[in-house]
């Protein structure tokens, strides 16, 4: 149906195209987003949105830059006409002045990426597009306003509730096969039999998120270990030399790679409910898995080093002594824990639960924390009492053990 529907819309279009109205390679990309804001009939829309796509896809970055300037600076609000309608809904605060003001304080660049969006296939186009936006901020922040209305259209477009999981496996097709070797952002996939021995074995699963509009391009993915035990190293989880275990001696979920996909989509949360509805679902699957972690990195730790002139011990003892009091004691100057992952997962409601010396001897793993990984335990009976106690007083749950770890490395400095 929906290649029925295109097929009809690119027919309309031809027409629309050809009786008359302009035509869109004689207007700017500026002009166009004018005339899309000024049409009112839907076919004249849809060829105007599927004309303005395909032209911003040929563009280079200081053509792009350029939009983005026009956008930030003419398809802005009207500031005097936002204090108008809010001293009307002040005066009267009715359901019309309400709806008024609502309409003077929205930036139409919101109701264009909307245009837009109307085109088969426009939002994962739109999602690349801010993606190329948070790109060029760092040389042009003033186009930060159009990243926070593109940011707001898509906390609602991608809401959990149009989110789709569906566990990856070695069946898969082999486009969505090939784009988990491509986003893979924590162990790289080095080749087809090193994912084969990730989504193969029984004792493994991958899970992703999908949006109905992006079918075939996932958002989120985690790739889960299934383990006797919990396990202190990643070589242990990604070793060809292992041997693979029957999914039900399994008492152990082990959360080893969590990779986001999408660059535009920076900023929109998805890990929390990934984890959770995966938790759900392999307790449901397998009822005799009894615990649930994480086997993470710990990237922010030799800046946080360098930052305070503390120095990585080489001792192992002392090196996972040191990545406790970093998990436990480093904040950022808001509070926060100075560790992106311990922030993910502490706001989540796990706890700091294990930490292991020459876990990941990796390139990578040397050059994030000197070998260091940390277990983040999701106890299913205290992830709502560990959440609430982070978000509210920024209190860190940790087990006995390590924070014995971050009191011995408090006393020998």
């Amino acid at each position: 149906m929906s290649v029925l529907a295109d097929l009809l819309s690119t027919v309309f279009e031809r027409r629309y195209f050809t009786s008359g109205a302009p035509d869109p390679r004689n207007r700017s990309l500026e002009e166009l987003a004018r005339d899309l804001l000024g049409s009112s009939g839907e076919v004249s829309g849809m060829a105007l949105a599927r004309h303005m796509l395909e032209r911003y896809a040929g563009l280079g970055d200081d053509e792009k830059a350029a939009f983005f300037g026009f956008l930030a600076r003419d398809l802005s609000f009207d500031p005097e006409a936002v204090r108008t309608a809010l001293a009307a809904f002040e005066a009267d605060p009715s359901r019309t002045t309400y709806d008024a003001f609502l309409a003077a304080a929205e930036p139409s660049r919101q109701e264009l990426a909307r245009r837009l969006n109307q085109v088969p296939g426009a939002t994962g186009q739109l999602v690349a597009m801010r993606a190329d936006l948070l790109r060029l901020m760092r040389e042009e922040p003033g186009l930060g306003v159009v990243d926070l209305d593109l940011k707001h259209l898509f906390l609602s477009w991608f809401n959990r509730g149009f989110l789709v999981l569906r566990p990856i496996n070695w069946s898969s097709p082999a486009d969505v096969l090939e784009k988990i070797i491509a986003y893979e952002a924590v162990h790289a996939i080095d080749s087809w039999d090193d994912l084969r021995r990730r989504l193969a074995p029984q004792d493994r699963r991958c899970f992703a998120f999908f949006h109905p509009a992006m079918p075939d391009e996932p958002l989120i993915f985690v790739e889960v270990a299934l383990t006797r035990g919990i396990p202190g190293a990643i070589h242990d989880v990604l070793s060809e030399e292992r041997a693979a275990i029957p999914a039900t001696e399994a008492d152990t979920a082990v959360f080893y790679s969590i990779s986001n996909c999408q660059a535009g989509l920076a900023g929109i949360s998805f890990g929390n409910s990934l984890i959770k509805q995966v938790v759900a679902d392999l307790a449901q699957e397998l009822p005799d898995l009894r615990t649930f972690v994480t086997l993470s990195p710990i990237p922010g730790l030799w800046r946080w080093l360098s930052e305070t002139g503390r120095a990585l011990p080489d001792e192992p003892q002392a090196r996972r002594a040191i990545a406790a009091l970093y998990l436990l004691e480093g904040k950022r100057g808001d509070g926060t824990p100075h560790d992106p992952v311990a922030r993910f997962h502490l706001g989540n409601g796990a706890s700091v639960h294990a930490i292991h010396a020459r876990a990941d001897l990796s390139p990578n793993g040397e050059r994030q924390s000197g070998g260091v990984m940390v277990n983040y335990l999701y106890d299913l009976a205290q992830i709502s009492q560990n959440h609430e106690r982070f978000a509210g007083a920024g209190r860190i749950a940790a087990s006995s053990g390590v924070k014995s770890l971050a009191a011995s490395a408090d006393k020998t400095e």
